[in-house]
C-alpha cells in the first residue's frame, strides 16, 4: 500500500465514528421535540385549566348537597377531577405494557407512538365541546387524554437507551425536559394573552378556556410530527405472534424476569412512591389555588408560567449537579426540597398571591431535574433488548401507577372538606420515597443489568 493510500485510508474509523454521533445528534434533536409537543398537555391542560373548569361544570350540575351521580355513584363535585385522574391511570396500567412489550417484540415504536400520541392530542382537541353540564364528557376526555400521554411516555423514554450513550444520558434526558418547558412556557404566555383579554377577543371567559384547551391538542398533534421524522426503529427478529395476545404473555415474562434484578425493582418502588406525589402536585396545584387560596385563574396561569421558565434552568442545573455530586444525591436532595414546599404550601394565606408566586418559584426549580435524573438513572439499570418493556414498568410508576396521590387527596377532601389536609397528606410519599431511594445501591444495580457503571451516579 503506498503513502498516499495508506493516508487516505487512516481516516476510515473517525468517520465512521462521526457518522454515527452524528445520526445520534439528529436523533436525539428529535427526540427534544416529542417533549416540546406533548409538555403543553401537562402544563396547559392538566396543571392549569381542566382541574378548575370541569370542577366547575360538576359543581353546576351537582344537586342541592354538591354531589354529581355519574353512573349512579354519589361524588362531591370537588373531588371528580382527582377520581378522574385516577381512573385514567389506571386505564393506563392496563394498556402500557401491552405496547410496551409489543413495541420490543416488533421493534417498531415509532407507530405505536403516532397512534398514541394523535389520540391523546385528538381527545384533547376534543375538549373545546365542553360547555353547560357535560362533566361526564370531560371526565371522559380527561380519562383518554391522560392515559394516552402515558403510554406514548413508554415508548418515548424507551428511545433514551438507543440514542444516547450511558455518560451523555443524564443531558440528553435533561435536554429534553428542558424542551418540553420552553414550550409548556410559550404555550401559556398565549393562553394568558387569551384569558386575560377574552373581552377583546369578543370572547367570553368559558370560550376562551375551551380554546386554550382545544389548542393544546393541537400542538401535540402538530409538533409530534418532528419526532415521527427524525427517530428511526430498530428492527429486530418476529415472533410471529399477535401483539395483543404475545404483549400479556410477554408482559408475566417481563415481571419474571425483573425478578432476576431486584436492585431495579427497588429504585422502581422508590420511584413509583416518590413521583406519586411529584404528579399528585403538578395535577391538584390550580384546584388547590382556586379552591383553597381563592386566587383567580389569571394568577394561575402566571404562577404555572414561571413554574416553566425556572423548570428549564432547574432541569440544566441539576443535570450539572448530578455530574458533580451523581443522580441518586441530586434526586435525594430534591425530595427534601419537595417536602418543604409541600409544608409551605399547608400554611400558605389564602388570597395572596405573592406567596403562591414564591412557591411556584421554588416547585420550577426542583421539578424538571428529579423527573429528568430519575428518568436517566433508570436508564442504566435497563437490560439492553428490553428497553420498552422495562420503560412501561417505569412508566406505571411515572404515571400509571400514580393513581394513589390523587385518590388520597380527592378522599382527603371528600372526608375533610380541606384541600389543605389534602395537601399535607402528600408529605408521606416524599419522605417514605426518600428513605426507599437511600437504601439502592444504584452502581451495584446498574452493574447487575449487565450496564457498564458510569464514573459517577
Amino acid at each position: 500500500m503506498s503513502a498516499e493510500t495508506a493516508e487516505t485510508a487512516e481516516p476510515t474509523e473517525p468517520t465512521a465514528d462521526s457518522a454515527a454521533a452524528a445520526s445520534r445528534r439528529s436523533e436525539q434533536r428529535g427526540w427534544y421535540f416529542y417533549d416540546f409537543a406533548c409538555s403543553v398537555y401537562s402544563t396547559s391542560v392538566l396543571t392549569v385549566f381542566i382541574g378548575p373548569y370541569l370542577t366547575s361544570i360538576a359543581k353546576a350540575a351537582a344537586d342541592a348537597d354538591g354531589f354529581v351521580h355519574p353512573l349512579g355513584i354519589p361524588v362531591r363535585a370537588g373531588s371528580l377531577f382527582a377520581y378522574a385522574v385516577s381512573v385514567s391511570v389506571v386505564v393506563a396500567v392496563v394498556v402500557m405494557p401491552i405496547v410496551g412489550a409489543a413495541a420490543d417484540r416488533t421493534g417498531r415504536k415509532k407507530p405505536l407512538l403516532a397512534a398514541a400520541a394523535y389520540t391523546g392530542a385528538a381527545a384533547t382537541t376534543g375538549m373545546f365541546f365542553l360547555d353547560g353540564h357535560r362533566y361526564l364528557l370531560g371526565a371522559f376526555l380527561l380519562i383518554v387524554a391522560n392515559a394516552a400521554i402515558s403510554v406514548s411516555m413508554v415508548l418515548y423514554n424507551a428511545y433514551l437507551p438507543q440514542i444516547a450513550e450511558p455518560e451523555e444520558r443524564d443531558a440528553v434526558s435533561s435536554r429534553g425536559w428542558a424542551f418540553g418547558y420552553t414550550s409548556g412556557a410559550l404555550v401559556l404566555v398565549l393562553n394568558l394573552v387569551l384569558y386575560t383579554g377574552h373581552d377583546s377577543f369578543g370572547l367570553s371567559q368559558s370560550d376562551a378556556v375551551r380554546i386554550c384547551l382545544a389548542s393544546a391538542g393541537l400542538w401535540w398533534g402538530a409538533f409530534t410530527l418532528v419526532p415521527l421524522r427524525r427517530l428511526r426503529d430498530r428492527r429486530v427478529t418476529a415472533g410471529g405472534e399477535g401483539a395483543v395476545g404475545s404483549g400479556w404473555r410477554q408482559l408475566m415474562a417481563t415481571l419474571r424476569d425483573m425478578r432476576r434484578h431486584p436492585l431495579t425493582l427497588s429504585f422502581l418502588l422508590a420511584y413509583l412512591v416518590y413521583n406519586d406525589g411529584v404528579q399528585t402536585v403538578i395535577s391538584q396545584a390550580s384546584v388547590y389555588g382556586s379552591e383553597e387560596l381563592g386566587l383567580d385563574q389569571t394568577t394561575l396561569i402566571t404562577a404555572v408560567l414561571l413554574v416553566q421558565v425556572l423548570a428549564v434552568a432547574g432541569a440544566l442545573g441539576m443535570g450539572r449537579l448530578a455530574r458533580s455530586y451523581g443522580a441518586k444525591r441530586t434526586i435525594l436532595g430534591s425530595l427534601v426540597f419537595w417536602t418543604l414546599i409541600l409544608v409551605a404550601g399547608y400554611f400558605l394565606p389564602a388570597g395572596a398571591p405573592v406567596f403562591f408566586y414564591v412557591l411556584a418559584s421554588a416547585i420550577g426549580l426542583v421539578l424538571g431535574g428529579s423527573q429528568a435524573l430519575s428518568r436517566s438513572l433508570f436508564s442504566h439499570l435497563v437490560p439492553r433488548g428490553k428497553e420498552a418493556e422495562y420503560f412501561s414498568a417505569y412508566e406505571m410508576s411515572d404515571r400509571g401507577l400514580s393513581w394513589l396521590g390523587p385518590l388520597v387527596f380527592g378522599l382527603a377532601y371528600q372526608l375533610t372538606g380541606s384541600y389543605r389536609d389534602a395537601i399535607i397528606s402528600l408529605v408521606i410519599f416524599f419522605v417514605v420515597g426518600s428513605v426507599l431511594l437511600a437504601r439502592v445501591p444504584i452502581r451495584r444495580a446498574v452493574a447487575a443489568a449487565g450496564n457498564p457503571v458510569p464514573e459517577r451516579i
